[in-house]
């Protein structure tokens, strides 16, 4: 009963779906202590802040939508508000909070002015002004060097407990050091839950349907009373706002953040192949396709150099398997996906359960 109202009845509904969610879970949780080495916690960390801010754009995109191309400005004025603050006032838990909310704030207004001036306007144009609205924000941060460092960006230090210089034991556990670089893990790990828990109450609450209402049949919401602007509206801003948190976990965890990594354009498209894979409209989706994006991202490389020099006694396939090709797999590796499950991973394990 407890476990269905923290995921507000709004169950899996597929054995095979249910069984990869909690796989990919519990991987996430013992990352440090069954994947050994930087590199495997750094990629299940990024996967962690990825669920986030994909789950936030599904608010958007799959349950009221909208099509929007701001949505990497919230995430960067999150990373932002962290990287500022700390630079600023010092490795604080003050700076940490002050950065936070004002971040908050910001992105608040900002979603605010563009919902109320901009969600009038009718499919394309809209997503062209958010373009607009997120390419002038990144020309903004990238010129403004006093305050966040312009292309270098902004290096800052955490609290000390925080730090990987910061130990709690001599002794390591498991194999693993227990330092203030596990606490950080932990703690994005702890938000991540609590924040896509929070979403997904969120889409399965009378609100969260009334958006889905606004999606089908837009006119026929209006016709029933509800004032859809006012939906759309506060579905931007809360999608804002998970932004903005899924930001600051990514700042806490580099303890860095510069215009590339977290306002580039190349992050919206990674947020939308990611919500494409998992499944539009799930929530459940954005899990699924940041785990299976991002390690596909960062190892495809490696399996290709193994691939290439098995088959170095076929010159062609070797060439053709070359690591630095990895760009082009990556793109096979969508269009199948999108082929064989066109409704996401999701959708199409869904279907299957019913079809039995």
């Amino acid at each position: 009963m407890m476990m269905c109202r923290l995921l507000s009845n709004d169950m899996p509904r597929s054995r095979w779906l249910t069984g990869l969610l909690v796989v990919l879970v519990l991987a996430l949780a013992l990352t440090p202590f069954i994947f050994p080495g930087v590199k495997a916690l750094n990629v299940a960390a990024k996967v962690m802040v990825f669920i986030v801010l994909v789950a936030s754009f599904d608010l958007l995109l799959g349950y009221t939508g909208i099509v929007s191309f701001a949505h990497t400005m919230f995430f960067g004025i999150g990373a932002y508000g962290i990287a500022v603050a700390t630079t600023r006032m010092g490795p604080t838990w003050e700076a940490l909070a002050v950065g936070l909310g004002g971040a908050l704030v910001l992105s608040f207004v900002l979603a605010l002015v563009v919902g109320l001036f901009s969600l009038r306007v009718r499919a394309i144009f809209f997503a062209m002004i958010t373009l607009a609205v997120a390419s002038a924000f990144l020309t903004l941060a990238s010129q403004l060097h006093e305050i966040t460092g312009g292309e270098d960006g902004l290096t800052f230090k955490v609290p000390e407990v925080l730090s990987p210089s910061f130990e709690f034991s001599d002794e390591p556990f498991l194999g693993v050091s227990m330092d203030g670089r596990l606490l950080c893990y932990y703690l994005l790990f702890v938000t991540a839950v609590v924040l896509f828990l929070a979403l997904l109450r969120i889409v399965n609450s009378p609100f969260g349907r009334v958006l889905q209402a606004i999606r089908e049949n837009e006119f026929r919401a209006e016709a029933i009373g509800y004032r859809v602007v006012v939906y759309r509206t506060t579905s931007a801003i809360l999608s804002a706002l998970f932004a903005t948190l899924a930001g600051a976990m990514l700042a806490l965890w580099l303890r860095y953040n510069g215009p590339d990594t977290s306002l580039s354009f190349e992050i919206m498209m990674d947020v939308l192949l990611i919500v494409v894979i998992g499944g539009m409209g799930t929530m459940y989706g954005s899990i699924i396709g940041a785990a299976l994006f991002l390690v596909a991202q960062s190892y495809l490389q490696d399996l290709l150099r193994l691939a290439s020099d098995g088959a170095s006694a076929l010159p062609w396939l070797s060439a053709l398997l070359s690591p630095d090709r990895w760009l082009l797999w990556l793109g096979v590796l969508f269009v199948l996906s999108v082929y064989y499950f066109p409704t996401g991973v999701v959708g199409r394990l869904r279907a299957s359960s019913f079809g039995k």
